[in-house]
């Protein structure tokens, strides 16, 4: 099928709701995101690109008939009120959707990220080794950041996979919803979901330590609450995962302080020189390896004695530098990383510059050359 064809729609199946062959046909072709807008056919995106389906457009009165057959009461009252919902669906025990239903312009609109309930190992997502390293660690805060749609909930699942097989000990998640579903292995796994499980997140944070965790994700760290809280679990002795959008491990300490108040940060900033574990940040881009869609570039910070100083002392800026002469501990810079995926054939040089965060960089570092703190090698 040509990147400029239509995609053809399952038909509907007469004892299933009318949105499953939307679903089934994001199942079909591998698509990562459905999107219905009264007025348009159904659309799907494949390999970042948005394409329309072969379906009519869809009107206003099958919208509403289709999402409120999925609803449950409460979600509808909820929807009604708020004019916005998330949740989650699945489509029998193996493919499941994170779903946004919203309103534009009086109408009634869906966004949904194809989720698979199986959780890929750390090979098959491309991870580095210093991955498997983070989620040994028995306690401390690891941020996986990023933009939206790059996976970081992945790599997260892929984690508290790794920890549910090898550890006995009892994992919590708190999710907005839940993405992947976990069997217990050698772990306990609790999952959460808000407005299902438990009202919001400050409720869910509150009892945690009743719970007996020995392992959290904390779906988003989305205000100081949440990352007061997600601190102290990770001070007290429990591996706690979190993810934010920020472009990097800088942003990230930029961000995560910025949610605090001027006259809080600095109590803040010292806790996070001493909680915080790891730093993964990471983007996906199009992968041109024979049998890889697409593929992580990703920069690691692992909390040295280094690092932990730089964060106290307001020097987060230094960082990168930090990242870049710590390769043999395990850290990795994101421009070395696209570097060494444009050299072993994974990525094209134009997706690498693309999404470089110094293209001069990166340049020289294809050429062999290498900069650190103090200058070039």
């Amino acid at each position: 099928m040509g990147p400029e064809q239509p995609i053809d729609t399952y038909k509907k199946l007469d004892h299933e709701p009318k949105l499953h062959r939307f679903f089934r046909a994001a199942i079909k072709t591998h698509a990562n995101d459905l999107h219905l807008k009264v007025g348009q056919p159904a659309k799907l995106r494949l390999y970042g690109q948005l394409k329309s389906t072969t379906g009519e457009a869809i009107t206003q009165k099958q919208m509403e008939e289709m999402v409120f057959e999925i609803l449950s009461p409460a979600q509808k009252e909820f929807f009604l009120e708020h004019g916005t919902l998330d949740f989650a669906h699945e489509i029998g025990d193996e493919h499941r959707f994170r779903i946004n239903v919203f309103r534009q312009r009086g109408m009634i609109s869906l966004a949904a990220r194809r989720v698979s309930t199986y959780v890929p190992s750390f090979k098959a997502l491309h991870l580095p080794p210093v991955i498997e390293q983070v989620a040994d660690a028995n306690q401390g805060l690891v941020l996986v950041v990023g933009p939206t749609g790059c996976g970081k909930t992945t790599t997260i699942a892929a984690m508290i996979d790794y920890i549910n097989r090898t550890r006995f000990c009892h994992i919590i998640t708190i999710e907005d919803p839940i993405e992947y579903l976990f069997k217990d292995q050698k772990a306990i796994v609790t999952q959460r979901e808000i407005s299902l499980d438990v009202p919001d997140y400050e409720d869910a944070l509150r009892y945690l330590m009743r719970q007996d965790p020995d392992v959290v994700f904390i779906g988003e760290m989305r205000d100081a609450k949440t990352v007061t809280a997600g601190m102290r679990a990770a001070e007290t002795g429990h591996l706690v995962f979190g993810t934010m959008h920020s472009a990097n491990a800088s942003q990230a300490v930029h961000r995560l302080l910025d949610l605090f108040p001027q006259t809080e940060r600095n109590l803040i900033r010292q806790t996070l020189a001493i909680a915080l574990r790891a730093i993964v940040s990471q983007v996906l881009l199009p992968s041109i390896k024979e049998g890889v869609d697409r593929i992580p570039a990703i920069e690691v910070l692992l909390a040295n004695p280094a690092v932990r100083k730089l964060i106290s002392e307001e020097r987060e800026g230094d960082l990168p530098s930090v990242i870049r002469s710590s390769k043999q501990e395990g850290m990795q810079d994101l421009t070395y990383n696209l570097c060494e995926m444009v050299k072993d054939g994974s990525i094209d040089p134009k997706d690498a510059y693309k999404y470089a965060p110094n293209k001069d960089e990166l340049k020289m570092a294809l050429k062999g050359i290498r900069t650190t703190a103090e200058g070039i090698l």
